[in-house]
Protein backbone atom coordinates (compact mmCIF):
# COMPACT_ATOMS: atom_id res chain seq x y z
CA UNK A 1 0.00 0.00 0.00
CA UNK A 2 1.06 3.36 -0.74
CA UNK A 3 2.39 5.73 2.41
CA UNK A 4 0.11 8.41 1.03
CA UNK A 5 -2.94 5.96 1.62
CA UNK A 6 -1.99 4.31 4.73
CA UNK A 7 -1.48 8.36 6.31
CA UNK A 8 -5.02 8.66 4.89
CA UNK A 9 -6.34 5.62 6.98
CA UNK A 10 -3.96 6.37 10.13
CA UNK A 11 -5.33 9.70 9.89
CA UNK A 12 -9.05 8.84 9.69
CA UNK A 13 -8.28 6.85 13.35
CA UNK A 14 -7.01 9.20 14.57
CA UNK A 15 -9.75 11.59 13.91
CA UNK A 16 -12.43 10.01 15.07
CA UNK A 17 -11.05 7.48 18.30
CA UNK A 18 -8.61 9.75 18.94
CA UNK A 19 -9.78 13.18 19.10
CA UNK A 20 -13.37 13.28 18.06
CA UNK A 21 -14.72 10.59 20.45
CA UNK A 22 -13.07 11.46 23.62
CA UNK A 23 -14.49 15.34 23.07
CA UNK A 24 -17.35 13.92 23.34
CA UNK A 25 -16.79 11.46 25.91
CA UNK A 26 -15.70 14.07 28.08
CA UNK A 27 -18.48 16.96 26.80
CA UNK A 28 -21.21 14.41 27.92
CA UNK A 29 -19.68 13.84 31.26
CA UNK A 30 -20.62 17.48 32.32
CA UNK A 31 -24.67 16.63 31.17
CA UNK A 32 -27.06 15.08 33.37
CA UNK A 33 -29.24 12.19 31.78
CA UNK A 34 -32.09 15.56 31.25
CA UNK A 35 -29.74 17.43 29.57
CA UNK A 36 -28.72 14.39 27.29
CA UNK A 37 -31.69 14.70 25.62
CA UNK A 38 -32.52 18.43 25.55
CA UNK A 39 -33.57 20.13 22.66
CA UNK A 40 -32.74 23.78 22.49
CA UNK A 41 -36.26 24.28 20.06
CA UNK A 42 -38.10 21.47 18.08
CA UNK A 43 -35.82 22.15 15.10
CA UNK A 44 -32.96 21.14 16.37
CA UNK A 45 -31.25 17.67 18.04
CA UNK A 46 -30.20 16.99 21.53
CA UNK A 47 -27.17 15.54 22.24
CA UNK A 48 -28.82 12.26 22.54
CA UNK A 49 -29.89 12.01 18.84
CA UNK A 50 -26.38 13.37 17.53
CA UNK A 51 -24.45 10.70 19.23
CA UNK A 52 -27.14 8.17 18.00
CA UNK A 53 -27.21 9.68 14.65
CA UNK A 54 -23.35 9.87 14.65
CA UNK A 55 -23.14 5.81 15.29
CA UNK A 56 -25.81 5.03 13.17
CA UNK A 57 -23.87 7.12 10.34
CA UNK A 58 -20.49 5.84 11.15
CA UNK A 59 -22.01 2.02 10.95
CA UNK A 60 -24.06 2.61 7.54
CA UNK A 61 -21.19 4.03 6.35
CA UNK A 62 -17.86 2.16 7.07
CA UNK A 63 -18.96 -1.14 9.08
CA UNK A 64 -22.12 -1.74 6.54
CA UNK A 65 -20.81 -0.16 3.36
CA UNK A 66 -17.47 -0.85 3.08
CA UNK A 67 -17.40 -3.81 5.74
CA UNK A 68 -19.91 -5.90 4.13
CA UNK A 69 -21.87 -6.23 7.50
CA UNK A 70 -25.89 -6.20 7.31
CA UNK A 71 -27.44 -2.46 7.12
CA UNK A 72 -29.57 -2.25 10.04
CA UNK A 73 -29.67 1.76 11.10
CA UNK A 74 -32.97 3.26 11.05
CA UNK A 75 -32.02 6.88 10.76
CA UNK A 76 -35.61 8.64 11.69
CA UNK A 77 -35.61 6.69 15.57
CA UNK A 78 -32.44 8.66 15.46
CA UNK A 79 -33.94 12.03 15.24
CA UNK A 80 -37.32 11.20 17.11
CA UNK A 81 -36.05 9.52 20.29
CA UNK A 82 -36.29 11.86 22.81
CA UNK A 83 -35.08 9.55 25.64
CA UNK A 84 -35.82 5.52 25.95
CA UNK A 85 -31.64 5.03 26.06
CA UNK A 86 -29.56 5.88 28.93
CA UNK A 87 -26.66 8.02 27.80
CA UNK A 88 -24.30 5.22 29.11
CA UNK A 89 -25.69 3.10 26.85
CA UNK A 90 -25.79 5.87 23.64
CA UNK A 91 -22.26 6.44 24.27
CA UNK A 92 -21.40 2.63 24.09
CA UNK A 93 -23.29 2.57 20.82
CA UNK A 94 -21.41 5.26 19.45
CA UNK A 95 -18.20 3.58 20.74
CA UNK A 96 -18.68 0.57 19.02
CA UNK A 97 -19.55 2.16 15.99
CA UNK A 98 -16.11 3.89 15.94
CA UNK A 99 -14.11 0.65 16.67
CA UNK A 100 -15.70 -1.54 14.40
CA UNK A 101 -15.09 1.50 11.36
CA UNK A 102 -11.62 1.59 13.33
CA UNK A 103 -10.71 -1.89 12.60
CA UNK A 104 -12.06 -1.54 9.24
CA UNK A 105 -9.37 0.70 8.55
CA UNK A 106 -7.05 -0.85 9.64
CA UNK A 107 -7.35 -4.38 7.06
CA UNK A 108 -8.00 -1.97 4.08
CA UNK A 109 -5.27 -1.24 1.93
CA UNK A 110 -5.21 0.81 -1.58
CA UNK A 111 -7.64 -1.12 -3.84
CA UNK A 112 -10.33 -0.61 -0.38
CA UNK A 113 -9.86 2.87 -1.12
CA UNK A 114 -10.68 3.19 -4.74
CA UNK A 115 -13.18 0.88 -5.28
CA UNK A 116 -16.73 1.62 -5.18
CA UNK A 117 -19.78 0.86 -2.35
CA UNK A 118 -22.89 1.78 -2.29
CA UNK A 119 -23.90 2.96 1.45
CA UNK A 120 -26.98 5.07 2.19
CA UNK A 121 -28.26 4.12 -1.69
CA UNK A 122 -25.69 6.79 -3.28
CA UNK A 123 -22.17 5.72 -4.78
CA UNK A 124 -18.76 6.33 -3.24
CA UNK A 125 -15.25 5.35 -2.93
CA UNK A 126 -13.99 3.94 0.35
CA UNK A 127 -11.96 6.98 0.38
CA UNK A 128 -14.94 9.08 -0.30
CA UNK A 129 -16.99 7.50 2.28
CA UNK A 130 -14.48 7.75 4.69
CA UNK A 131 -13.81 11.44 4.10
CA UNK A 132 -17.64 11.77 4.59
CA UNK A 133 -17.57 9.88 7.78
CA UNK A 134 -14.67 11.84 9.42
CA UNK A 135 -16.19 15.20 8.30
CA UNK A 136 -19.65 14.71 9.18
CA UNK A 137 -18.85 13.36 12.33
CA UNK A 138 -16.48 16.41 13.22
CA UNK A 139 -19.52 18.81 12.67
CA UNK A 140 -21.61 17.16 15.01
CA UNK A 141 -18.92 17.16 17.35
CA UNK A 142 -19.27 20.86 17.38
CA UNK A 143 -22.89 20.78 17.91
CA UNK A 144 -22.44 18.39 20.45
CA UNK A 145 -19.90 20.69 22.68
CA UNK A 146 -22.30 23.64 21.82
CA UNK A 147 -25.19 21.66 24.37
CA UNK A 148 -22.81 20.94 26.75
CA UNK A 149 -21.48 24.18 27.65
CA UNK A 150 -24.81 25.49 27.17
CA UNK A 151 -25.92 23.69 29.47
CA UNK A 152 -23.55 23.32 31.68
CA UNK A 153 -21.79 26.63 31.70
CA UNK A 154 -18.72 24.99 31.70
CA UNK A 155 -15.48 24.86 29.55
CA UNK A 156 -14.44 21.41 28.23
CA UNK A 157 -10.66 21.41 29.68
CA UNK A 158 -9.82 20.21 25.68
CA UNK A 159 -6.77 22.27 26.00
CA UNK A 160 -3.83 23.25 28.66
CA UNK A 161 -2.10 26.54 28.60
CA UNK A 162 1.78 25.87 27.50
CA UNK A 163 4.95 28.85 27.61
CA UNK A 164 4.27 31.24 25.91
CA UNK A 165 0.47 31.55 25.77
CA UNK A 166 -0.34 28.95 23.21
CA UNK A 167 -2.58 26.47 23.55
CA UNK A 168 -1.91 22.18 24.17
CA UNK A 169 -4.38 19.38 23.14
CA UNK A 170 -4.91 17.73 27.29
CA UNK A 171 -4.16 14.41 25.10
CA UNK A 172 -1.72 12.97 22.46
CA UNK A 173 -4.34 11.91 19.42
CA UNK A 174 -3.43 8.37 18.02
CA UNK A 175 -4.86 5.92 15.73
CA UNK A 176 -5.40 3.54 18.95
CA UNK A 177 -6.94 6.65 20.94
CA UNK A 178 -6.03 9.36 22.95
CA UNK A 179 -3.07 9.39 25.37
CA UNK A 180 -1.96 11.60 28.43
CA UNK A 181 0.14 13.82 27.84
Amino acid sequence: MSDLARAFLDQSRTYLKGEYLPRIEKALESLSEDDFWWRPNAASNSAGNLVLHLAGNVRQWIVHGIGGAADVRERDKEFAADGGISKADAIARLQSSVNDACAIFESMDIHDLEDSYTPQAQQATGFEAIYHVVEHFSMHVGQIIWIAKARSGEGMGFYVESPGGRAKLAWVPTPEGPLAP
